[in-house]
């Protein structure tokens, strides 16, 4: 796994910052990804991806302890499409 400080660490040393400096870029753009989403907005970072917010409607469900039918609430997802090129070099 990949925390955010490795990521902002991994900036440091390449671009000559600091963690502090590295950290703050890391941090604004997930804030910017995340106000984007907030407001039903698609994130799209050239060859890396589409972030996009999908609208979910109320469905029913069953509790698979009792079988009781439940319903479950219309919710807001966010999903992620990978660019090609983030396919191909996973897969490549």
């Amino acid at each position: 796994m990949t925390t955010t400080n490795e990521i902002a660490e991994k900036i440091a040393t390449e671009h000559g910052l600091t963690k502090v400096q590295s950290k703050a870029v890391v941090e604004a753009v997930f804030a910017a990804v995340t106000a984007a989403a907030k407001s039903s907005a698609e994130t799209s970072i050239p060859g890396f991806g589409k972030f996009k917010v999908k609208d979910t409607p109320e469905r029913e469900a069953r509790n698979p302890a009792t079988g009781a039918t439940i319903k479950v609430a219309a919710a807001k997802k966010l999903t992620f499409a990978p660019a090609k090129a983030l396919k191909d070099a996973l897969n490549g």
